[in-house]
């Protein structure tokens, strides 16, 4: 009999490539939720049970019956945003984590895996950083730890199996490029296939930890089938960090071009550098397989298509 998943953020960058994945596989029934705020209706796969919704209404509480597997992966995630708008960020990331978690709970599924986040580590100075170093500073990572707080109750008091998982700088296809302030990868590719000026937020020496989305997406898998993933939190990253500026140069690179960049006063709340140690998903055999040079390719196909179909 097939497994039964539930993606929250179904039409986003995260999670249409994990319900792709699934169906891919063929042994899991992949039913999805996104209110469309970010995410977009053309990400969800054929086959996909999707039902347009907001985490945060008690409504929903009858699309979790049945369910085995719980992926909660919307949020509100984009930095400048949060720190302009507290309070519907701890709406949202924290009011609609609960609201999902108590939905599971009720639902009675078996495990829920939910997007945790590097940003954790805002404030540290350890590097590689370690699951156990959190220093949040902007108010998307408060709410991240308030969500994970929120997680070891419902595992204390209700039983729960929950794991948390903590990306880093996650790129590739269908990453969600109309944010405020798009992430750099997806930002830099677009603007040099514009021919337009890239735009660099504050010095460019910051140092970012990117990891392919294909990689993260193993783990996701993983977490389905081995228990030791179960009410753990992991990092998950490549082990090796980059600089804005270098980032530039390599995008120049492979697409032969060199456009000097905008610079612009740097954001608040986000961290100098972020460098995930990732030895605890490295013990349960995963590994990033994809290098970066290979993944810039890919995420730049993907934006050619996109361009050439007119959505970008």
């Amino acid at each position: 009999m097939r497994e039964k998943v539930l993606i929250t953020g179904v039409a986003g960058f995260l999670g249409s490539n994990l319900a792709r994945c699934l169906l891919a596989e063929g042994s899991y029934d992949v039913a999805g939720i996104d209110n469309l705020s970010q995410g977009r209706i053309e990400n969800v796969p054929d086959g996909v049970r999707f039902t347009a919704a907001d985490i945060r209404d008690e409504a929903n509480d009858p699309l979790f019956r049945g369910m085995d597997i719980v992926f909660h992966l919307a949020a509100k995630n984009c930095i400048s945003d949060c720190q302009a708008d507290p309070v519907e960020t701890a709406d949202i990331n924290v009011g609609g984590t609960v609201r999902v978690f108590e939905a599971a709970r009720r639902a009675g599924a078996r495990k829920v895996v939910y997007a945790d986040s590097s940003a954790v580590y805002e404030g540290t100075e350890v590097w590689p950083t370690p699951e156990t170093e959190e220093k949040p500073r902007s108010f998307y990572a408060v709410s991240k730890t308030c969500s994970a707080r929120f997680a070891e109750v419902y595992r204390r008091q209700h039983g729960m199996t929950i794991t948390g998982l903590r990306y880093f700088c996650v790129y590739g296809p269908a990453q969600d490029y109309r944010r405020t302030i798009p992430p750099i990868m997806s930002a830099f590719i677009i603007k040099l296939l514009k021919n337009e000026r890239p735009i660099i937020y504050g010095t460019g020496r910051k140092r970012r930890d990117f990891v392919y989305v294909d990689d993260v997406t193993d783990f996701h898998l993983l977490c389905l089938t081995d228990s030791r993933t179960d009410n753990r939190t992991f990092n998950l990253g490549s082990g090796v960090n980059y600089s804005v500026l270098e980032i530039l140069d390599l995008i120049g690179k492979l697409l032969g071009k060199r456009i000097e960049p905008l610079c612009r006063p740097d954001l608040p709340g986000e961290a100098e550098t972020t460098l995930a140690d990732i030895s605890r998903a490295r013990e349960l055999g995963w590994t990033p397989r994809t290098d970066l040079l290979t993944g810039l390719r890919k995420a730049i196909a993907y934006l050619e298509r996109e361009r050439a179909e007119g959505r970008v």
